[in-house]
């Protein structure tokens, strides 16, 4: 049998003999009073060099106290990362941080618009970055008073001759997103957006047609927004700001339909309200225009106020020609978003008059529509 090696043993003792004193701990282990730090790294028991280095910095252990409190805050900590994680996952996937990322961005304390916008010079989260924009839902059942089986235009090549074969109900659904490109271009305010949305209409219940998508609107725009600060009764001025928008169904002739537009943009809110007007200008095109009259159907101008409380969102657009007499139309919808879920909503759309979609620009119908959403407007 082979002895063990004196050594290690030597070099303790040598430590214990250059130590001025020797204790023992309440724990039974043996606590050495070293006469230098470098003494310490001699001993070959563990948990004598950890007292032995104690005492030689003359470290004082925590107290009781001392240890429950910096156990609590580890506790607040961790509850704390796990709500900011729980509002992170909120959305849906695509939009996963933009709960999170309004609460961050709502420097307004309530205000709607800021939480979307991040209009206050302390809200600004940063440039490209995806955040909501208009709301995200899926409409299995979409349903129209009026089918356009013949949509037309002033455009002669622009109308369709032979009807098409169409069901009342269908599916609609929407997606939309934007990102910031620019911030703070002019000192602590003025960002630069740029903006998607595409909403379709699919013939889903249609199998002798084939199922066919009958309308897929493509809506790109780059915004410049501005924050404001002014007061109107009880209403804020937060927002104001002007962009440039496409939008189109990507079709060929006879059922292309587009148009380009200024857009003005002014926001106002007031405790869970918020309300905004856009004028726009339509810029003129060429003797080939698809719908040359689109203005005097889908307006010159919405505005849209919207409530949000507990979950739940009212929102009312309308918007109008401006114009009498033959060239007097336009439109109003209202929807209902509501909690089913944490990440789903239940989605209600009613709309009235002209131009739900570019093809019906012309066409007066009633629609409803039920299904889910991922995203409401706040």
């Amino acid at each position: 049998m082979s002895r063990p090696h004196p050594l290690p043993r030597l070099l303790s003792l040598l430590c214990v003999a250059a130590a001025p004193g020797v204790a023992a701990a309440q724990d039974g282990t043996t606590t050495i009073t070293p006469a230098s730090v470098e003494a310490c790294g001699l001993i070959t028991v563990d948990a004598q060099r950890l007292a032995c280095y104690d005492t030689a910095i003359k470290r004082v252990a925590p107290s009781t106290a001392q240890a429950d409190a910096a156990a609590s805050i580890a506790k607040e900590q961790k509850e704390l990362d796990a709500s900011n994680a729980k509002a992170r996952r909120q959305g849906g996937s695509m939009y996963a941080n933009d709960d999170y990322d309004a609460a961050l961005a709502n420097a307004g304390k309530g205000s709607l618009l800021d939480s979307r916008w991040e209009l206050a010079a302390n809200s600004k989260l940063g440039v490209f970055q995806m955040r909501a924009y208009k709301p995200v839902y899926l409409l299995p059942a979409f349903w129209t008073s009026k089918k356009n089986e013949m949509p037309s235009s002033p455009n002669p090549d622009n109308t369709v001759t032979v009807a098409q074969d169409l069901q009342s109900v269908e599916t609609k659904f929407q997606l939309s997103f934007k990102t910031k490109f620019v911030e703070n271009l002019f000192g602590d305010n003025g960002d630069i957006w740029g903006g998607y949305t595409q909403s379709s209409r699919w013939q889903t219940y249609n199998s002798e047609a084939s199922r066919p998508f009958r309308e897929t609107n493509y809506e790109p725009e780059v915004m410049m927004v501005f924050r404001t600060n002014y007061t109107l009764g009880d209403w804020h001025g937060r927002l104001a700001g002007l962009s440039l928008n496409h939008q189109s169904n990507g079709r060929g002739d006879p059922l292309s339909r587009s148009w380009n537009r200024v857009i003005g943009m002014i926001g106002f809110d007031r405790d869970n309200w918020a309300l905004v007007v856009r004028p726009w200008y339509r810029i003129p095109e060429g003797h080939d225009d698809d719908n040359p009259d689109i203005e005097n159907y889908m307006g010159r101008g919405d505005a849209t106020l919207t409530y949000s409380h507990d979950g739940h969102e009212f929102s009312l657009m309308g918007r109008h020609s401006l114009r009498g007499g033959d060239e007097s139309h336009g439109a109003l919808q209202a929807s209902w978003g509501f909690p089913i879920d944490r990440n789903l909503r239940g989605h209600i759309e009613i709309f009235h008059g002209y131009g739900e979609s570019l093809i019906d620009y012309n066409h007066k119908a009633t629609y409803i529509g039920l299904g889910i959403s991922l995203l409401e407007w706040y």
